[in-house]
């Protein structure tokens, strides 16, 4: 299995948008992220360590703004944790190498689909279209992109 870190080279690349969310817990105002109308087939990763996240298979509409998705490609690569900030009570989500603030996890997802609704920042994303994941290292992942099963 490929190792994920997070990588000082990888957090100095950062545009100071993607360093406020990953690295400050940050969140892009709603409608902007460059992901929020991505329909492509392909895997979201952590634009820091790489980790696989989510399968666009998993994406869908949710109308809040921000790319929405029913669960995450290995739950070993995601950490959740509680937030209490802003007077709220939310679960956090961070990627579990690269300890990327990704977003919140919510439970007003499809019901037929496990009902949770992973509300992920575009700024903590790179998106890998299936036609480069093998050559990106990413070809044990092809499988879960069962096109056919696609919500989006």
């Amino acid at each position: 299995m490929k190792e994920y870190k997070k990588e000082t080279a990888k957090v100095d690349l950062l545009t100071p948008e993607q360093y406020r969310v990953t690295q400050e817990n940050g969140t892009e105002a709603p409608g902007s992220g460059k992901y929020l109308g991505n329909h492509e087939p392909g895997i979201y990763v952590d634009i820091v360590s790489g980790e696989p996240l989510f399968a666009s298979t998993e994406k869908f509409e949710s109308g809040c703004g921000w790319p929405s998705f029913t669960r995450p490609i290995d739950g070993a690569f995601i950490n959740e944790l509680n937030d209490t900030t802003h007077g709220m009570a939310r679960t956090e989500v961070r990627s579990s190498h690269g300890d990327s603030h990704l977003g919140h996890v919510f439970r007003d997802g499809p019901q037929d689909r496990g009902g949770l609704r992973y509300c992920i920042n575009s700024a903590s994303l790179r998106f890998i279209h299936m036609d480069d994941m093998q050559g990106e290292g990413y070809a044990d992942y092809i499988g879960q992109l069962d096109i056919a099963d696609a919500d989006n």
